[in-house]
């Protein structure tokens, strides 16, 4: 009897942990994206590239920004193992200064929050 409670003991445990060892890691390509010095009114839409190195699917459930200027857009559908996918931020140029922005990715990754950057002087048009 003793020795089917320390079998039993011993499957379960080996069954948590090879579960365990099934993550999504996301790598991105860059975690800042300089827009450098642009001209009022100019394109502000970047993309954040990244892969999936892990070996279980990547869900991003949420990307959210520090600011209502800067407009993030996930990726609706898991990405699977080894794939790559795009977060596009777009960036409201209409706004003269500097830009020094946080987007903040929500995961099942390994990292589940990961902060990106946006940085860049957005001036009036010459």
């Amino acid at each position: 009897m003793k020795k089917l409670i320390a079998i039993a003991i011993f499957v379960a445990v080996g069954t948590g942990t090879a579960m365990a060892q099934e993550t999504a890691k996301i790598e991105f390509k860059t975690e800042t994206i300089d827009y450098g010095k642009i001209e009022k009114g100019s394109d502000g839409v970047r993309i954040f590239e990244f892969t999936n190195t892990g070996n279980a699917p990547l869900i991003i459930s949420d990307v959210t920004s520090s600011c209502g200027c800067t407009i993030p857009k996930k990726p609706e559908e898991p990405i699977q193992p080894g794939e790559s996918g795009e977060i596009m931020v777009k960036y409201n140029t209409k706004l003269v200064g500097p830009i020094r922005r946080t987007v903040s990715v929500y995961s099942n990754a390994e990292e589940a929050t990961k902060a990106l950057k946006i940085k860049g002087r957005v001036v009036e048009k010459e």
